[in-house]
């Protein structure tokens, strides 16, 4: 079998060198360029493809008629889709005799779009998983081929229903900030879902950005504004929350080292706020 694979990030990686145990040949690899400007965290599917000997093609729009002709040019039984983050038009998605099928980070329909497994800690889901699904013009909507599923604990950083879809998009390093008027367990799963190797969760203090790391919602509450430290106790800095205290584990200046939160919350007026 030849597969013509579309893939970016450390599941693209996976993706290729899963199809290649199975005895799969992987006849081309489209991919996106590595941005610099991207802390990228995960390997590259294009140095990967090419130490392989695949040819890999990065254009920035896949869909123009020149990188059509070379992929028709492959001959290629299926097409698989990891993790691209571009949308395939309708010649793609019919050029294999075998079909299309893409791999999504989420037990469709819920979740669809961007940045899957960040927004399910988020929404402190208590179970995800990942789908296979037949590709269709309109993102993450096929039919499912098949679902793996996996339970999420509390601190862990068939045709699809249409009515019980939700999408959601793409995140930004600027979408991390912290609104201390959430209740503690929402602040806590924005924190898991963004830690390291994500760009994390971050306040400010003294007009410095304020990278949180780690932390835990406690089970008591206090009075106090919303961002306001409290005194530092041994497990952590106690910030007060929409509905209780957020205990601040380690924090990170912008441009700094992480350091235990007890180290930088030091002062009880210490305010934590937006920006």
């Amino acid at each position: 079998m030849k597969a013509l694979v579309f893939a970016y990030s450390e599941i693209g990686a996976v993706g290729i060198e899963t199809l290649l145990d199975l005895g799969v040949e992987v006849v081309g690899v489209v991919t996106h360029i590595d941005s610099p400007w991207e802390e990228r965290w995960f390997r590259s599917v294009g140095e990967l493809a090419r130490s392989k000997g695949i040819p890999v093609q990065t254009p920035d729009q896949p869909n123009t008629p020149e990188v059509l002709a070379w992929g028709q040019a492959l001959r290629p039984d299926i097409v698989f889709s990891f993790y691209y983050r571009k949308l395939l038009k309708k010649t793609w998605l019919e050029l294999a005799p075998l079909g299309a099928f893409n791999l999504h980070g989420s037990l469709l329909p819920k979740f669809r779009g961007r940045a899957c497994v960040n927004w399910a800690l988020i929404e402190g889901v208590r179970e995800t998983g990942v789908t296979l699904h037949e590709m269709i013009e309109r993102a993450d909507a096929g039919d499912i081929v098949g679902q793996e599923r996996v339970a999420v604990g509390p601190d862990d950083t068939a045709p699809q229903v249409e009515a019980d879809a939700t999408t959601f998009g793409a995140r930004r390093p600027e979408d991390g900030r912290i609104d201390w008027r959430w209740p503690a367990r929402r602040i806590h799963n924005w924190v898991r879902a963004l830690a390291r190797p994500y760009p994390g969760a971050f306040t400010f203090l003294g007009g410095r950005k304020l990278m949180i790391w780690t932390g835990s919602a406690a089970p008591d509450s206090a009075a106090g504004i919303p961002g306001q430290v409290l005194e530092p106790r041994a497990e952590g800095g106690p910030v007060v929350t929409g509905d209780g205290l957020y205990l601040v584990r380690e924090v990170q200046w912008e441009g700094g080292s992480a350091a235990p939160a007890e180290k930088v919350l030091i002062k009880k007026e210490n305010m934590l706020c937006e920006s």
